[in-house]
């Protein structure tokens, strides 16, 4: 599609692209058989403490929701497809996505493996509606993907409205429809508010979108600080974040989290999980050309409780080694000795090496100077054959082929732009 510019528009126009069970319709574009029937993506199909990932409307037609434990799942739905999740297909299919977005205009922001926004204010075009559907029928014919479309004044009530038709649906929520279309439903419907919030919500008795709008401000940002007054304003339709694309560029943690097929205290087997996940962020780290400067832990327990605890350091680190010493000595310091159902270990403070200056101290000066006689093999190769004959070596082993945990990591999406 041409795009033009034209006169400006008075309110921006921003879309929520959505895509629809979009493991799920990933791998039935991928195999067309799978079309029709209950089908299920899950962590780990061959154990009985498998976890469903997403699934297919039919499936949830069942009663299948995602979390769900897949033997809940099987007996709700006996003839239930199971499938495990095939991330370098859905980055692949996520990565087409967003190219197709950003042909039509440079304002698009993705902010997981299966939604983003887009600026289309400037576009020219009959009307948004037109664009939409187009948009829905290019991604359809293209890549047989269904996704649902909010078109509205700002990114909140795009991603509201985006949520309210599913598959294929395109709706509109304009400002003056708030009070009608938004401020009935509950408040655990409005994007942004959790479990958390909603309990904290329900002890003001704040219980729908309505009462959190005509909430007085004072109360709100005593029971949820500034966040209070963010949510208030969203209900009221207030939301002034411009579409960024570079936002996805601003991640400032890399992480990587894994469910044990089945709660363990188990100490081998929980530092065996530890390794692979301290290999997971290192392999990340190094396909970013980043490293980090604080790293935290993640405990869910049994009974689902959750802690996260964090060590800064004094400089920064991106290897595995690095990683899994500071995450075992929080684990060391924080576990209470109950069964774990997850560990996820996550480094924050994330800079990119291009940012950073070469921070020697007594430690890394001595690995540096154990490195030397290497680089000087290395460099009278390069000298012999004409080039490092390591560095394709190099480049084939740092490519990111780990498998997300989940659609939340953001630090590949701007591989659409590559």
């Amino acid at each position: 599609m041409l795009i033009k510019q034209q006169q400006k528009r008075k309110g921006r126009i921003i879309f929520h692209i959505d895509m629809n069970c979009f493991y799920a319709s990933v791998e039935m574009a991928y195999d067309p058989k799978l079309k029709g029937k209950p089908l299920a993506i899950a962590g780990n199909p061959e154990e009985r403490k498998g976890i469903i990932v997403t699934s297919s409307y039919e499936a949830r037609a069942k009663g299948i929701k995602t979390t769900m434990p897949l033997w809940q799942a099987r007996r709700l739905c006996p003839d239930l497809t199971v499938m495990r999740p095939n991330f370098n297909r859905y980055r692949q299919a996520s990565r087409e996505i967003f190219k197709m977005l950003s042909e039509l205009t440079p304002l698009v922001e993705p902010v997981s493996i299966d939604e983003g926004y887009m600026d289309v204010t400037d576009i020219e075009t009959s009307d948004p509606i037109t664009l939409a559907e187009e948009i829905q029928q290019q991604i359809m014919s293209t890549l047989d993907i269904p996704c649902s479309i909010g078109i509205a004044p700002n990114k909140f009530l795009a991603k509201m409205a985006s949520d309210m038709e599913k598959p294929m649906g395109l709706t509109i929520l304009r400002k003056r429809d708030i009070s009608r279309i938004l401020w009935p439903l509950p408040i655990e419907e409005m994007h942004g508010v959790g479990e958390k919030t909603k309990e904290k919500l329900s002890t003001i008795n704040v219980k729908t979108i309505g009462q959190l709008a005509n909430k007085d401000v004072y109360t709100l940002k005593q029971l949820l600080g500034v966040n209070g007054e963010r949510l208030k304003n969203r209900a009221n339709g207030i939301d002034l974040r411009e579409v960024d694309p570079d936002a996805v560029n601003e991640y400032k943690s890399i992480g990587s989290s894994q469910t044990l097929s089945q709660d363990t205290t188990n100490e081998i087997e929980i530092r065996r999980l530890m390794h692979t996940l301290a290999d997971n962020v290192e392999r990340r780290l190094k396909r970013k050309k980043a490293a980090g400067r604080s790293v935290q832990l993640m405990i869910r327990y049994h009974d689902r409780k959750t802690i996260t605890r964090s060590k800064k350091l004094q400089m920064f680190i991106d290897t595995k080694e690095d990683i899994i010493e500071i995450a075992n000595e929080l684990w060391q310091l924080h576990w209470n000795m109950q069964p774990i159902r997850l560990l996820g270990i996550t480094v924050q403070d994330i800079e990119e090496k291009k940012q950073l200056g070469k921070q020697l101290d007594l430690f890394t000066y001595k690995k540096e100077a154990e490195k030397e006689k290497l680089y000087h093999t290395i460099d009278t190769l390069s000298e012999k054959y004409g080039k490092n004959p390591f560095k394709s070596l190099e480049m084939v082993n740092d490519q990111d082929d780990e498998e997300p945990r989940t659609s939340f990591q953001k630090d590949f999406l701007d591989d659409y732009k590559k």
